[in-house]
């Protein structure tokens, strides 16, 4: 059975300058879907989800650990083929780092990780980037502030040399 519930809230202070005076919200800032999964039947054994978990992290295990030789194999390669051409030793550098990234991304926390890259990628689509006029604008008043400080400072210091030079002799 599943209840659709609404909350106005997340557990944290209101910011609205009306919170408290009677203003309620007549729209819930979040929904979600109250769902007892006790009831459903997935199909699958807790023996096999616990052993088919436990194939996965001893395959992982292999996996990182083919990630590693292969690094390492690189490493001691370039060592080893120092008198080579450098363009040979990066193309194979680079080939190896290929394979040992497409290992690694074979792995639960590789396919975590690209999914988090995914994920990046789609926010970052999502920003309202600023246009050339306000960049620009921005950076003229960065520098405006910079140099009145600077110039601020210089002439305090400037003040502080004399007075301490007057004092001093």
């Amino acid at each position: 059975m599943s209840v659709l519930q609404a909350s106005g809230s997340i557990g944290r202070a209101a910011v609205s300058k009306t919170a408290g005076w009677g203003f309620d919200s007549l729209l819930a800032c979040q929904v979600y879907l109250a769902v007892d999964l006790s009831t459903f039947d997935t199909g699958v054994s807790q023996e096999m989800s616990a052993s088919a978990s436990t194939e996965s992290s001893g395959l992982d295990i292999l996996k990182w650990g083919v990630v590693f030789v292969l690094v390492g194999a690189g490493v001691a390669g370039n060592a080893y083929f120092a008198d080579e051409s450098l363009l040979y030793r990066i193309l194979a550098m680079l080939v190896l780092a290929a394979i040992a990234g497409f290992v690694a991304l074979q792995t639960t926390k590789g396919r975590s990780f690209w999914q988090l890259l995914k994920d990046a990628r789609t926010e970052i689509r999502k920003v309202v980037w600023p246009t050339k006029a306000e960049t620009r604008q921005t950076t003229l008043i960065v520098m405006a502030v910079v140099i009145a400080v600077g110039l601020l400072l210089w002439a305090l210091d400037s003040l502080l040399s004399l007075l301490v030079s007057g004092i001093i002799g």
